[in-house]
């Protein structure tokens, strides 16, 4: 390495790396501690973070198609079908037919299942708030706006990336 390339840092300093490949394995690091923090916290209350996405989706969108809830947990129809099964053992939801199309079978909750997803979500929101807790209020705004201008020209380059 030439002397003109090194870069020296004042002593005790160190080093900023602000290049994008830093910036992946910093938010790579972070979102595994943040997800290990929120996996924790769904565990401690007796639910898989795949069922806890399953209920929490169920809870806000209402009943909805296997296939729409699978989209929005990332799951596959396998594997779909696995965790709502599992989820109808425990009796937390019900699959019923579309009236309008019985191809369709449409996901529901229990009422079992709508008070412990309702108690679980309001219990795992207050622990990741109190997570958040380490930044101020702007600092989560500017992490916020910054990670979805950043998601979104991944998302637009991995898009252009597949149609080439």
């Amino acid at each position: 390495m030439s002397r003109q390339s090194k870069k020296i840092q004042p002593a005790g300093e160190a080093s900023e790396d602000r290049s994008g490949l830093h910036l992946w394995l910093i938010l790579w690091k972070a979102w595994n501690a943040v997800q290990a923090c929120a996996t924790t916290d769904i565990h401690h209350q007796g639910l898989t973070l795949t069922d806890f996405g399953i209920l929490e989706v169920l809870l806000h969108k209402g009943p909805s198609p296997v296939n729409e809830i699978g989209g929005r947990v990332m799951l596959t129809s396998g594997s779909m079908t696995v965790a709502v099964d599992r989820l109808e053992r425990r009796g937390l939801v019900e699959r019923r037919n579309q009236p309008t199309d019985r191809r369709t079978r449409m996901v529901h909750l229990t009422a079992e299942g709508e008070k412990l997803i309702g108690e679980a979500f309001t219990r795992h929101q207050a622990a990741m708030n109190d997570l958040g807790e380490v930044l101020t209020e702007n600092e989560r705004a500017q992490v916020i706006r910054l990670l979805k201008k950043f998601g979104k020209a991944a998302d637009a380059r991995a898009r252009e990336e597949k149609t080439t």
